[in-house]
């Protein structure tokens, strides 16, 4: 059978609800439980996995879906609301997909602030003074806002002073409060109050304001200028001052980007960062809130000088397309470095340890537009052979104790661009993985500038380390435990700094890493009947080389020779291949296929056999548990297909092993059977299994091989929600509030020895004084028309039709009435009748089969109606619920034996009470 699913809940619902586009609606409160069931039936078993729209379906959420029936989620947060799926599939057919949105219920903690505008009326007689109370809220569903001043509520109609309206692009989430022309009863305390209708139960929240003419946003001041820069390792202070503001405003500071730096104090509006270092530049934020007004910020730029990376350039003459140094040319050289601030650095040219003098020929400019910001270069016009020699670039903060970096360049008729090449067998270079590799490129040239390495191949961009670009000084790029995903094209070539800036040179390194090879199938289990051939093959996927080198076949650990001893096809260059001619006991077991390609080996295991596959147990048997109160005892339908009968040889019989948990002797019983079909639903009924105790099962195929492979499963004793009343919680009934009294709980031993006689129950159905069952007391103070009612559990509808079945006992002359209710959780709370008896009905216990056919989640409701007078006891006992239609007429609870040696008691026999009672009055005549 194909794969069948619903989703039920079982948690901390508010409302589970269909909606207008019969859409399931499961409504739940934030940091409450979330608990849903997937339902499934189908044969085999089908697997459920959970996922959800535009997220996890897990709390985890690094996981993306839960391979579970029940999906629940601990104090679930607002973004975890959204639609629900359930998959549920087992090979036959297509899958199941039933969905559910969630959503979470939440109500934040308001956010008040104040606006005012202050506008000129009729010229410049008066000023008119509008003030706006902006209340704001994150809830779902959306709040209902309710203003008041002071403990009156405000509108629109009862103050034509105030307006309340709702802004544009607010999406309902808030209000604002308009105090025009402002008067002196308006100087007074506002409360804004939201509510979400106490959905899901939670309370309204509230917030208060209290405005005076003194109320005025907030205003601030630096005590330092708005960028400051300072000394690696100095104490910075820096103080945000109050300058204005009604209520008094809370100040905080804060650092962009990231947090405040480590040891950094805030105190109120003093910061205070004990020796600087150049990482906690940045800016620092300092913001003042009184919810009047817009908050007030001010912003300190601190820079701690710093300098870094000290680089230059050689570049010939631009104008010619020139790149080398050449006598008559221009040539310039640039020197940079990465400073804080930067437009502070000052730079300074030496030639030959010597200050370099400006002239004619020898220019010295800053801010080259063609260069970095801030770079200076040297430019030499028309070069002379006196203008080889060594320069020197130093870059330098004047008066600051920040150390100064330098560069050297050397300029004479050896100073050449560079080449870049690889070196002799080195192009292709090929390692085993989680072996080091180096690729190599040489530079010539002087000076040498660095190499950049970086990937060639589109799909794999970034080198391994993570990044698109590395700089390795002597053109090595060193990887270390490279894997198969390294493999591929790298790319090297000089930098434009540091040497000359001209076109880039490059060349192309491969790297290729070899690696075991990777085989199918890694392990399979072939079943075949005893005398047929088997074929057995390994097949290589992917490897480097990609090629088999050799093949080795071994049978339970010992190397097969070569063929005409075993069968052995060919060699192929993607696969390995084993004839065996047929199976037999001798030739049952493990098969091993090596595979090498000189770098290493995979195997490829073959289980080979003609044992029987496991049966597939069947959990969709309707109401498998069958249990008698009298004695104590229970039985089950254990049912079951044979998973590919046809691939062996035929099933003879099951062993079955029957074993109580927490025990360790089980009883093993043999059932015979004849022609297993594929798909046939195979039955056997358990019979003396002890309430309310669990059991695991054990079934294991028997075939002219041997056994077969054994299936398990654990059955626990499930009364179909029938209820006893032998419990205190009373399998989770409770008293309605709704009624006039309670029905009580009680059985022979504990019942009033002072009680009404000719009414009520002597005992329970089971007959036993320990038997508890539920009644009501029709004695003073009860009267004519009270009503008492017992509330079942809510249930989940995942059935279309339902039967209550139950035992009544309605005896004496003042009997009420019984009524059976169903209360449907749908669309809140209806009661439906669903079956009503009235009168008295004689001292013994009745049963009756109530059908119902609810279409969502519900409960069931017994209302006991008190009668005319105090002999009208009334009293239920065994109350079953199950899925399906009700039973035409009463059946006997064992099952007729299907298969042989069930052990299941033979049907009832023939009643001999009329012919004996014949017999007996012939002997009498």
């Amino acid at each position: 059978a194909p794969a069948q699913a619903q989703i039920v809940h079982a948690g901390q619902a508010c409302v589970v609800k269909e909606d207008n586009i019969s859409e399931r609606v499961y409504t739940i409160r934030e940091g409450d439980t979330l608990v849903l069931q997937c339902l499934v039936t189908g044969h085999p078993r089908p697997q459920v996995r959970w996922t959800k729209t535009a997220g996890s379906a897990s709390d985890k959420f690094q996981e993306t879906s839960v391979f579970n029936e029940t999906l629940r989620i601990e104090r679930i947060a607002r973004t975890q609301g959204g639609r629900y799926y359930c998959k549920a599939e087992n090979g036959v057919g297509v899958p199941a997909i039933k969905s559910i949105r969630v959503d979470v219920q939440y109500l934040d903690e308001p956010v008040l602030t104040v606006h005012q505008t202050v506008s000129d009326v009729r010229g410049n007689f008066y000023q008119e003074k509008t003030v706006f109370l902006r209340c704001t809220v994150n809830s779902n569903p959306p709040a209902r806002f309710i203003w008041k001043r002071g403990s009156d509520t405000l509108s629109h109609s009862q103050d034509n002073g105030v307006d309340i309206y709702e802004p544009l692009y607010t999406q309902g989430e808030t209000k604002v409060l308009k105090l025009k022309n402002l008067r002196p009863q308006d100087y007074a305390s506002y409360t804004c109050q939201v509510s979400v209708r106490n959905v899901c139960g939670i309370p309204d929240k509230a917030i208060t304001f209290r405005l005076t003419n003194t109320t005025a946003p907030p205003a601030l001041k630096l005590s330092v200028n708005e960028t400051l820069v300072v000394n690696p390792g100095e104490n910075v202070t820096v103080q945000c001052l109050l300058t204005g503001g009604d209520p008094l405003p809370q100040l905080q500071w804060s650092h962009g980007p990231g947090p405040l730096p480590l040891g950094a104090l805030a105190q109120g509006g003093t910061l205070s960062i004990p020796s600087v270092q150049a990482l906690d530049s940045g800016y620092y934020n300092c913001t003042a809130t009184n919810n009047v007004g817009n908050p007030a910020k001010k912003t300190v730029n601190l820079l701690v000088r710093s300098m870094k990376n000290a680089t230059f350039q050689i570049t010939p003459d631009v104008i010619k397309e020139s790149e080398n140094i050449q006598l008559g040319q221009d040539l310039k050289l640039s020197c940079h470095v990465d400073a804080v601030p930067q437009e502070k650095v000052t730079y300074q040219w030496f030639k030959n340890g010597k200050p370099a003098r400006m002239s004619k020929r020898l220019l010295v400019t800053r801010n080259d537009p063609e260069l970095p910001a801030v770079t200076s270069s040297l430019e030499l016009i028309d070069l002379h052979f006196s203008d080889y020699g060594t320069y020197l670039c130093v870059a330098s903060f004047p008066g600051a104790p920040v150390p100064d970096l330098s560069v050297e360049v050397n300029i004479s008729s050896e100073t050449v661009p560079p080449t870049i090449s690889v070196p002799k067998g080195r192009a292709v270079v090929t390692v085993r993985e989680g072996s080091p590799a180096e690729l190599q490129c040489e530079v010539r040239g002087k000076p040498r500038p660095p190499v950049l390495w970086s990937r060639v191949d589109k799909e794999a961009a970034l080198l391994p380390s993570g990044l698109p670009l590395e700089e390795t000084p002597d053109g090595k790029l060193r990887l270390e435990r490279v894997n198969r995903d390294m493999s591929g094209t790298y790319r090297c070539h000089t930098a434009r700094y540091n040497g000359f800036n001209v076109r880039p040179r490059e060349a192309q390194v491969q790297l290729n890493v070899q690696f075991p090879p990777e085989v199918e199938p890694s392990s399979q289990d072939v079943r075949q009947a005893l005398g047929r051939p088997v074929l057995l093959r390994c097949s290589l996927l992917r490897g480097s080389p990609q090629r088999i080198a050799s093949a080795l076949w071994r049978f339970k650990g010992q190397l097969l020779p070569p063929p005409p001893n075993v069968p052995v096809a060919a060699e192929a260059l993607d696969h390995s291949e084993l004839h065996l001619d047929a199976v037999t006991r001798d030739s049952s077991g493990s098969y091993e296929c090596s595979i090498s390609n000189d770098v290493g080996s995979a195997t490829c295991l073959f289980q080979v056999s003609a044992k029987a596959y496991s049966p597939e147990f069947y959990f969709d048997t309707p109401n498998p548990t069958r249990s008698h109160k009298l004695s104590k005892n229970y039985s089950y339908v254990l049912q079951w297909t044979q998973r590919d009968p046809d691939a062996v040889d035929p099933v003879l019989n099951y062993r079955l092993s029957v074993r109580q948990l927490n025990q360790h002797n089980a009883m093993v019983k043999a059932i015979p059977v004849r022609r297993v079909e594929k798909g046939q639903l195979l039955e056997y009924i358990l019979t003396d299994l002890r309430v309310p105790h669990s059991y695991e099962i054990r079934l294991t195929p028997y075939t002219t091989f041997g056994a077969g492979d054994m299936a398990s499963r654990i059955i626990h004793y499930t009364e179909h929600n029938t209820c006893h009343f032998e419990d205190e919680k009373i399998c989770g009934y409770t008293q309605d509030l709704t009624d006039n009294f309670d029905w009580t709980r009680q059985n022979a031993l504990t019942q009033n020895p002072k009680r009404s006689p000719n009414t009520g129950p002597p005992t329970d159905i089971s007959g036993t004084p320990e038997g508890y069952y539920m009644f009501i007391e029709t004695s003073r103070p009860r009267e004519l028309g009270d009503r008492a009612r017992l509330v079942s559990p809510l249930y989940n509808a995942s059935a279309k039709f339902y039967c209550v079945s139950f035992f009544y006992h309605m005896y004496g002359k003042h009997i009420g009435s019984l009524n059976l209710l169903v209360r449907s959780r749908n669309k809140g709370a209806l009661d439906t009748h669903a079956w009503s008896l009235s009168g008295n009905k004689g001292n013994v216990w009745q049963q009756a089969h109530v059908p119902i056919n609810p279409n969502g989640p519900f409960q069931i409701i017994f209302e006991g109606v008190r009668g005319s007078g105090y002999l009208g006891d009334i009293a239920i006992d065994d109350v079953t619920l199950k899925k399906g239609e009700c039973p035409r007429k009463q059946m006997d609870p064992n099952k007729v034996v299907v298969m042989p040696g069930s052990g299941v008691p033979c049907q009832p026999c023939p009643r001999l009470w009329g012919p004996m009672a014949i017999f007996l009055l012939a002997l009498q005549r």
